[in-house]
């Protein structure tokens, strides 16, 4: 039942992605002053910046599924030291930048319901690595799960 709830994780996951690229097209466009279109392109290049950085950090334990693989290893240095989810962050700046720079009902609402998504999908993964690795536990005791603490 786990790799089915994966897989449908995942699936739910790309077609809320294609709903915020495109949904631009199917919503009321409100006025927003033209700086917060710059904010949401720096927000999503930023995101776009950390996904692409997060993918080698870890090397074969890489997957799209929330399971970890059988050969994985715990990641904790890196943007994995900074956060327990880069690629998933990187993915909401992405996103939130996007809605930002296309100020639409139907991108917020995609924005949001992706947010909500990523963050069960998380939490469901969280759950298994704590099942799999026994440092798991503490890592996320002083590791955020999506935003950074500057302060640490």
């Amino acid at each position: 039942m786990g790799a089915v709830k994966g897989r449908l994780y995942v699936a739910a996951q790309g077609v809320l992605i294609v709903l915020v690229v495109l949904s631009p097209r199917w919503g009321d466009q409100w006025d927003a002053p033209p700086w917060v279109g710059w904010v949401g392109w720096l927000l999503a290049a930023a995101g776009a910046i950390v996904t692409v950085a997060a993918f080698p950090q870890l090397g074969g334990a890489l997957t799209p599924l929330p399971e970890p693989r059988e050969d994985a290893e715990l990641i904790t240095v890196g943007l994995y030291g900074w956060v327990r989810h880069p690629i998933y962050s990187g993915v909401l700046a992405m996103s939130w930048g996007w809605a930002l720079a296309h100020p639409t009902v139907s991108t917020a609402a995609a924005t949001v319901a992706l947010t909500v998504l990523l963050a069960t999908k998380a939490r469901y993964e969280e759950g298994l690595l704590r099942q799999r690795f026994t440092a798991y536990s503490g890592y996320a005791a002083r590791t955020p799960r999506f935003v950074p603490r500057p302060w640490r």
